[in-house]
């Protein structure tokens, strides 16, 4: 009786090496390094959203900061006071008192007025009667500049000497206008108000949040009454109010100006204005950011055609390392962590050129720049986000390609 032969043992077959991190990007990495140029073009696309995304971010955090500190050094505690109009639709005007009924407020530390002139400012004689290059004629008082805080750019202000004589002070866009910037003593300029000759002893900084001084001529207040036909009542009024108590001094500033008509008194606080202002101009932001989403979108799709496309070019190098023993999973994560790769390379391009605009912008505007720690971190976050599921197609596909189809 013939005896069955013993069944061979067979020796387990080699369980798959798991491939490490650094094994994983360095296979990723193999791809790019074969293809700089398509990776360069391919990352592109994700480098200018990123970017896009960083500088809108960035632009407004800088503004912002710029704001801040322009409030801290004007201060945030300015209040003016002009005439409305009367319910018949006139104009108001404010009574000749106004300034020192102000002054009688406790928490105020500064108060100071201008008034309209009716002249206009030409630059000589020559210059015909229309053509006074938008500008207007204030009368003003010395103590206006302490109020304002602002700054003297050439020259000096109004003095009580000054203030008597035919002398005035040009606002810095007044000055450009009439094309007088300096004020040189040995040779002093002049300008032709109401046909009289006035000597510019002053060019003034600009004045943020009193726009309406920097178009402006300044001349004394006692000097036109005298000679300007000033009739002496208010056109603006400034002050300073400690900044605990500036809503309080708000609420009862028409009443003090005008007790019997409080609701003819325009009573505002010009770093709203000028917070406003800033907001508008940043308007487009949300555009901008829409435009870097759209850029990043294409980017995305730009890189996973590239990887489609490598996955049909490297069918042979898919197939020999399935052969070889390479399991569907490590060729999934192979393609996937290069599209990562190739992505998180764009994104880290494009967080260094957000940077260099945010920069060169706030540079451009003297604004400090700013840039959100959470923009920085989230625009390679985002970008890395991209890459993985542009990929994931691609890889699934490399994954799902037998070692005989693909050596075919």
């Amino acid at each position: 009786m013939a005896v069955a032969p013993a069944p061979v043992e067979r020796e387990p077959l080699p369980r798959p090496r798991r491939l490490g991190p650094r094994d994983v990007l360095r296979l990723g990495g193999h791809g790019m390094r074969t293809r700089p140029l398509r990776a360069v073009l391919s990352a592109l696309g994700i480098a200018i959203g990123i970017a896009a995304m960083i500088a809108v971010v960035s632009i407004p955090a800088s503004s912002a900061a710029a704001l801040r500190a322009e409030l801290a050094a004007l201060g945030p505690n300015l209040l003016t006071a002009q005439p409305g109009q009367t319910f018949g639709g006139d104009d108001a005007e404010l009574p000749e008192t106004a300034v020192p009924m102000v002054r009688r407020i406790a928490p105020v530390t500064a108060v100071s007025a201008t008034g309209t002139v009716s002249a206009t400012v030409r630059r000589s004689d020559r210059v015909p009667a229309g053509e006074t290059s938008g500008l207007a004629v204030y009368a003003a008082t010395p103590d206006l500049l302490d109020t304002l805080r602002g700054s003297v750019h050439s020259g000096r202000f109004l003095d009580a000497v000054a203030e008597r004589f035919p002398a005035v002070v040009l606002g810095s866009e007044a000055a450009t206008r009439l094309g007088i910037d300096q004020v040189t003593p040995g040779s002093p300029r002049q300008v032709w108000i109401d046909g009289q000759w006035f000597t510019v002893i002053g060019v003034l900084d600009k004045l943020p949040l009193a726009p309406e001084i920097e178009r402006s001529v300044l001349v004394g207040w006692t000097l036109a009454q005298e000679r300007l036909g000033f009739g002496g009542n208010p056109g603006v009024i400034y002050l300073r109010a400690e900044e605990a108590q500036v809503e309080s001094v708000r609420s009862v500033l028409g009443a003090t100006i005008s007790p019997e008509r409080p609701n003819e008194v325009q009573v505002r606080l010009p770093s709203e204005a000028l917070a406003a202002q800033r907001l508008a101009d940043s308007s487009y932001n949300a555009l901008f950011l829409a435009l870097g989403g759209v850029a990043l979108l294409v980017g995305g799709v730009g890189v996973a055609n590239t990887m489609v496309i490598a996955v049909l070019e490297r069918r042979r190098e898919i197939g020999l390392r399935r052969a070889l023993g390479a399991t569907r999973r490590q060729v999934r994560g192979q393609f996937l962590a290069e599209s990562v790769l190739l992505s998180s390379l764009g994104g880290l391009v494009g967080v260094l050129v957000g940077v260099g605009v945010t920069a060169g912008y706030a540079l451009t505007k003297n604004w400090p720049a700013v840039f959100p720690p959470l923009a920085l971190a989230g625009g390679v976050a985002v970008a890395a986000l991209t890459g993985a599921l542009a990929g994931m197609y691609p890889a699934m596909r490399a994954a799902r390609l037998a070692p005989t189809e693909a050596l075919a």
